[in-house]
């Protein structure tokens, strides 16, 4: 159900162009911007305001063949026909229960291994709910890239914060680089949904406690992308 205060609903309507979602709660928010104008005006507002996402997707070519797949599924399409082949000797019975067996090893291993982990991200936004940071971890590794770079004060650097969900005190990621961009794999934890990230103004150098020591300017927490 689509809530009825006013900050629940506006942090919905953003998640929802996030892409952060489940389904049935998309199709909710899809359904209610039908009915209720004021929603659908909050829908388009965080549409607007997270436009400049757009620009960090580089254009990618689709991979060789998927066009024929896509008309080999089709529903109508015909199957080839497959070639008459002769009735195999002794020695390709053997050999085809051996490959049997190795396809079905396969198999089980691709059943039993563990799924890899969905792509997760979070923007990060100023005081004023303009974006400021995308953050995105897929596989373990974090970046971050600043989606409208402001210059700091000389004697401050800016350093990038994570907070999993049940720890007491934040993991530094490192400082950011004046050209706002940040890729890290974290040795001590690993982005997992729910986990927050935080950028703090710190000293030349970093935070010298092993804490934010200065105010902490963004914050925001990962979540599923939508697809994933």
């Amino acid at each position: 159900m689509i809530p009825t205060d006013p900050a629940e609903r506006d942090a919905m309507a953003g998640e929802y162009v996030l892409g952060t979602l489940d389904a049935h709660d998309a199709r909710e928010v899809e359904r209610a911007m039908v009915e209720d104008p004021e929603f659908r005006a909050l829908v388009e507002a965080w549409e607007e305001r997270l436009a400049p996402l757009t620009a960090l997707a580089l254009p990618e070519a689709p991979p060789p063949g998927l066009w024929e797949r896509i008309e080999a599924a089709l529903e109508g399409a015909r199957p080839p026909v497959p070639a008459p082949v002769a009735k195999p000797s002794g020695f390709w019975r053997v050999w085809a229960f051996g490959a049997s067996a190795v396809a079905a090893g396969l198999a089980a291993f691709l059943v039993l291994r563990p799924m890899p982990a969905p792509p997760l991200m979070t923007v990060l936004l100023t005081q004023r709910d303009q974006p400021a940071w995308l953050v995105e971890s897929d596989g373990g590794a974090l970046r971050l890239a600043a989606l409208n770079p402001q210059p700091l004060p000389p004697d401050r650097v800016m350093q990038l914060w994570a907070l999993p969900q049940g720890a007491t005190a934040p993991t530094s990621l490192g400082l950011i680089p004046p050209q706002g961009r940040l890729t890290v794999t974290p040795a001590t934890i690993r982005p997992e949904p729910g986990m927050l990230i935080e950028i703090s103004l710190e000293p030349p150098g970093g935070s010298p406690t092993g804490r934010p020591t200065g105010p902490i300017l963004f914050i925001g927490r990962l979540a599923p992308a939508r697809g994933a």
